[in-house]
């Protein structure tokens, strides 16, 4: 019986070991539209975002997951979370011009 249960502990410790887990103070993190941003200027920062940025924004088109609602502060918010979420490690950042923000909070 202790046989079996120290199996077991020795097994369960080696899942939790490949399972990553997040360090102390390590939250998600987001990128969203600030709310204060024109659409004019959220719009810009969609196209550079999605075009020379390199966000994946086809979730965003017509009749895809994402599309709605159909909102540029929604589509913004996407936009510029797919470009955080790639290049954050690599010096990218969640500004676009004073247009974005950065939240703990799932959007």
């Amino acid at each position: 019986m202790t046989l079996l249960l120290m199996a077991r502990i020795t097994l369960l410790l080696l899942l939790l070991s490949v399972i990553p887990q997040k360090s102390v103070g390590e939250f998600e993190q987001w990128c969203i539209a600030d709310e204060q941003t024109p659409d004019d200027e959220l719009q810009a920062a969609i196209d550079w975002a999605c075009g020379k940025g390199g966000a994946d924004c086809s979730k965003i088109q017509v009749n895809q997951p994402c599309y709605l609602p159909n909102t540029v502060r929604s589509h913004a918010s996407y936009a510029f979370n797919d470009y955080f979420q790639k290049f954050k490690n690599n010096g990218g950042s969640c500004f676009f011009r004073g247009a974005a923000m950065i939240t703990e909070l799932d959007p």
